[in-house]
């Protein structure tokens, strides 16, 4: 049993990537820029808004004010197709009656996250929620999950990193942490060559009780 489990958000938690292709199609419109097909933004999230909007107004260099909209954009809309993944809640109600504190660090930006995770999984009772901040460096830089384990009062080998992406498996590397990877998320591919890979809900929660 891990002494402390940090879950990305975003293709981890829930799939969250509709409203995120609409906020931003509705910025590219605005400022008369080609919109994407849904499909394409699997490839653009993952490392922050900022960077979100690098790639989805390419070739277009990005204006700073358009940050500030999408940000807009996207609280206006951000619950309106976004679904918790099937099983996800029961792991969490499991890891919870096993007593093993829960945190989130994700790229999105951090009011956002917070009010996300309130929203979908206001019940759980998380040790952490954390999303970009100005004054930290974005994931899969280590300083937010390390400091998450300070707060858990927890050493980072005994913490597991569950994510769906290159960006969450570099982040538990260099934090010295666990890495696991989830196969329903956004870029499954990056994950799977991971010694600990969950097809589903039920695997995960194997995964993370059996070790």
């Amino acid at each position: 049993m891990p002494r402390a489990v940090i879950f990305d958000l975003d293709g981890t938690l829930i799939d969250s990537v509709a409203d995120i292709a609409a906020a931003a199609n509705a910025l590219l419109a605005e400022v008369n820029l080609p919109v994407h097909p849904v499909a394409e933004y699997y490839h653009f999230v993952g490392e922050g808004a900022e960077m979100l909007l690098q790639r989805a107004t390419a070739p277009a260099e990005p204006q700073l004010e358009w940050l500030a909209r999408y940000k807009i954009l996207y609280t206006q809309r951000m619950c309106d197709q976004t679904r918790v993944y099937p099983g996800l809640e029961s792991v969490l109600d499991q890891l919870v009656l096993a007593g093993v504190p829960l945190a989130v660090l994700s790229n999105k930006p951090h009011p956002a996250t917070q009010a996300l995770v309130q929203h979908y999984f206001g019940r759980v009772p998380w040790r952490a929620v954390v999303g970009q901040r100005p004054d930290w460096p974005r994931k899969p830089d280590p300083a937010a999950a390390l400091d998450i384990c300070r707060q858990l009062g927890v050493q980072p080998a005994d913490c597991w990193f569950v994510g769906d992406t290159e960006v969450d498996l570099q982040t538990a590397v260099n934090a010295g942490m666990r890495p696991v990877g989830v196969q329903w998320g956004f870029r499954p591919a990056e994950v799977a060559h991971l010694r600990h890979t969950a097809a589903d809900a039920a695997q995960l929660l194997q995964i993370l009780t059996s070790l």
